[in-house]
């Protein structure tokens, strides 16, 4: 049962997403907002929406290791598999400012993270959490973020725009609001699906969270680079990426604690340290050899440090 509530939360989730973002977007359209502004901001949004419903839900309901570790698993899992397997398939070229700005810029992120949600090491308090101030303090430097990306859009002079379906207003208004509602329904047994399997198997809601929580909520990003690279296009691949997971750390986890604080119970530094490593990772393998590719060899490494961290962490239990 549990398991169906899971596939069921996760299919609605996904849905969810989709058709929030085609009525958001068709609606900003009908206002004429630009593409370009629709995409950096509706669109993009709707990448991370399944992180920010599964994170919140969790919050609010008292599971906050799911909500901390779906946004460090998702992460993970972005960075390390499905950079790893895109650069598999055909290898991925990085941009100059990608490499030297953005991907510095999720190292950063999540150097941030590690020092807001570790209040026993650095503070010597008695338990580990992401408070409210925490929480705006991230969603401050998710504003900076969103404006770097629209200096960076209008610099390119609105180049690669994307394309907005127009919908009838009644047809825009039901995609939002039903979009909405399997989003909170589906986050709602999402995560009760999750809890109890993780119940049912002796596992703590932190490794649920870090491994199929986060597997889950990342279908996306790992659908949109692998179709991406098939197309022999892969440079969106690190777009997506690195969006998606500044997004996660900003946006996500800065709503989730900016409305409840979040205990940091069962996420321990080893996850926080293979977060930054994993980012770290991708800035060496675009530097290696001058080239600003990652390739077949090192996508393949990315591949197996993913398999073997989540390994150790269903061991661990």
């Amino acid at each position: 049962m549990d398991f169906l509530l899971l596939i069921g939360g996760l299919v609605l989730i996904l849905l969810g997403a989709n058709y929030l973002t085609d009525g958001a977007s068709a609606v900003a359209k009908r206002f004429h907002i630009s593409s370009l502004v629709i995409g950096l901001t509706i669109v993009a949004f709707g990448t991370s929406a399944p992180e920010l419903s599964v994170s919140l839900i969790s919050a609010l309901k008292g599971n906050s290791d799911i909500s901390v570790g779906n946004v460090i698993g998702s992460n993970i899992f972005n960075t390390l598999l499905v950079v790893g397997c895109t650069a598999v398939i055909v290898p991925v070229s990085l941009t100059k400012g990608t490499l030297n700005k953005e991907i510095p810029l999720c190292v950063l992120a999540s150097v941030v993270l590690f020092i807001c949600a570790n209040d026993i090491l650095l503070n010597g308090a008695s338990q580990n959490s992401i408070s409210i101030s925490d929480g705006l303090l991230l969603l401050c430097f998710f504003l900076i973020f969103l404006g770097y990306t629209f200096a960076i859009a209008f610099n390119n002079n609105g180049q690669d725009e994307p394309e907005i379906k127009s919908l009838p207003v009644w047809c825009s208004v039901i995609y939002i609001l039903g979009g909405l509602a399997a989003l909170i329904y589906g986050g709602d047994i999402f995560v009760d699906g999750a809890s109890g399997i993780a119940r049912s198997l002796g596992m703590s809601d932190a490794v649920i969270g870090i491994t199929l929580v986060a597997a889950g909520t990342s279908l996306p990003e790992l659908a949109t680079s692998i179709v991406a690279a098939l197309k022999k296009n892969p440079g969106i691949a690190i777009g997506n990426i690195v969006g998606s997971n500044l997004f996660n750390i900003f946006l996500v986890l800065g709503a989730s604690a900016s409305i409840v604080p979040i205990n940091v119970d069962g996420i321990t530094n080893l996850d926080f340290g293979m977060l930054i490593f994993s980012a770290v990772l991708l800035f060496v393998f675009g530097y290696l050899f001058k080239k600003r590719q990652i390739g077949r060899i090192e996508g393949a490494i990315m591949i197996l440090c993913n398999v073997v961290y989540m390994g150790y962490l269903v061991y661990k239990g």
